[in-house]
């Protein structure tokens, strides 16, 4: 596989330490001590693994050229020595979501700027202290659809929460099946990330 393949790996080792596991809708997952995050495809759950989460990144969906050029501006790096404390947040949409035609998903991404439901908006608000990586699990056949990693600075966890509340407060969510929160921190001696 090529360099736009990630895989999330909960067990015994890793850069990160799993400090929660929270099922916000549907089943959660296990809660194992620690998160490895691999820049490829790691084809099965290696031994003492508690789970395996694998996706890709892809081209940009539902952004304008303004948008995308916004973004490139204030989009942090992953890896900042401050960001020690991340999230990964696996989501499953349902049936009814993918049912919809492309420019009826878009509408939930791309909303006029004064309303609530603009999902781009909304996370641009966030930038440049949050970090995202977006990354693509529906059509490998993996079991959820969206994994995005988060990296931020402790004081920063905050206005994570409060991204993470505007988000599930927009009618896309009420589309969603299965989303667990995986919150973790990096030992400062420690620097691997997406």
């Amino acid at each position: 596989m090529n360099g736009r393949s990630y895989s999330f790996i909960g067990g015994d080792s890793g850069d990160w330490r799993i400090d929660s596991v929270r099922p916000v809708t549907g089943t959660a997952l296990a809660c194992p001590p620690r998160l490895a995050i691999e820049n490829s495809h790691v084809a099965a759950l290696p031994v003492g693994a508690a789970w395996l989460l694998r996706g890709v990144t892809s081209n940009q969906r539902y952004t304008s050229r303004a948008q995308q050029t916004k973004l490139a501006a204030v989009q942090p790096p992953l890896g900042r020595l401050e960001a020690t404390c991340g999230a990964l947040i696996p989501i499953t949409k349902s049936a009814a979501w993918w049912a919809l035609a492309q420019d009826e998903r878009e509408r939930f991404f791309s909303a006029p700027p004064q309303a609530a439901s603009d999902h781009t908006a909304i996370g641009m608000h966030y930038l440049p202290a949050i970090a995202r990586q977006l990354l693509h699990g529906r059509d490998l056949g993996e079991p959820f659809d969206f994994l995005t990693w988060f990296e931020f600075a402790p004081d920063d966890a905050p206005a994570f929460d409060e991204l993470l509340a505007r988000l599930r407060a927009t009618k896309e969510w009420s589309y969603v099946e299965q989303e667990v929160e995986i919150r973790v921190s990096r030992d400062t001696k420690r620097s691997t990330s997406p």
